[in-house]
């Protein structure tokens, strides 16, 4: 959504207080399923600037191997955090966790509200991309007719150019913009339009083949000790379309990232194994041809 920080703080906090969806089962008591134990993609992970001097690049990879993520989808706000992990894991694979690095249109908070119409942007995004090694080009906020600009038309242009995939906190009338000014772009939602109706959410899936919906703050998901029905047959019924993600914009969501993937891992436990493993790890690996990760 094109919201300022403020606005988006409100959109997280409605979202809890309306059903605080996956994230409210990470406080919820053991069940008797049993959690799932495999590999996870992390879809949303920032290292902002004010991450960094409390999450050193070790202690970040530390993180990410003590909860079983064994790959990251990057973005951050300036680019400086992704490339520092993307060059981390470069220079040494061993650390074990792959990260797929992604450019953020944002190089500061004043950014957020105004991108949709800055060229700089465009020039910035055009200009990292000769680095040659990202994936993609968000997170970024567009809501409604905010998406319908030039600016962004030609952003999601040069994406399916270069093969770009978008990651777009947005509602579903900006999603649909996106493909509108290019039918082959490729979308991770990020966290699937929040409290959107599942019929919505479903016929935005059928609608557009290349969309894939990224959980985190996602309402619904979960009550306080169980996966909703409604939402584990959407799962089952669409299971090479979803992804997890950590979202971490504050410090306060590093903290608790042991919690936010427990929580992930417990739910993921009530699915059956194989649509388990396509949310949890295949999706993304298909997506952007990653390496299983060693046993």
């Amino acid at each position: 959504m094109s919201i300022t920080l403020f606005s988006r703080r409100t959109a997280v906090a409605l979202a809890f207080a309306v059903a605080s969806g996956c994230l409210q089962a990470q406080t919820a008591p053991p069940r008797a399923v049993a959690a799932y134990a495999g590999p996870l993609f992390d879809a949303h992970l920032h290292y902002n600037e004010e991450a960094q001097p409390h999450y050193s690049v070790g202690s970040a990879f530390e993180l990410f191997r003590k909860n079983g993520v064994a790959a990251i989808l990057a973005n951050s706000r300036p680019n400086d955090g992704s490339r520092a992990l993307y060059e981390a894991w470069q220079k040494n694979p061993a650390v074990g966790v792959q990260v797929v690095p992604f450019i953020r249109v944002y190089r500061n908070r004043a950014d957020y509200g105004t991108w949709q119409d800055n060229r700089e942007i465009h020039a910035m995004i055009v200009e990292e991309e000769k680095r040659g090694f990202y994936r993609g080009v968000g997170e970024f906020h567009a809501h409604g007719r905010a998406a319908d600009t030039p600016v962004v038309k030609d952003i999601v242009d040069f994406a399916v150019a270069k093969g770009l995939v978008l990651h777009a906190h947005s509602d579903d009338e900006a999603i649909e913009i996106l493909f509108r000014h290019n039918p082959k772009a490729r979308v991770i939602w990020a966290h699937t339009g929040f409290g959107l109706s599942l019929d919505r959410v479903e016929e935005m899936l059928r609608k557009y083949p290349a969309l894939w919906g990224e959980l985190s703050y996602r309402s619904g998901v979960a009550d306080a000790s169980t996966l909703s029905a409604e939402w584990k047959s959407l799962f089952t019924r669409h299971p090479t379309r979803f992804l997890l993600g950590s979202d971490t914009w504050v410090n306060e969501r590093w903290a608790s990232y042991p919690s936010i993937m427990g929580g992930y891992r417990r739910l993921l436990g009530e699915l059956p194994r194989d649509v388990a493993e396509r949310v949890a790890w295949r999706n993304a690996a298909e997506i952007f041809t990653l390496k299983a990760p060693a046993r």
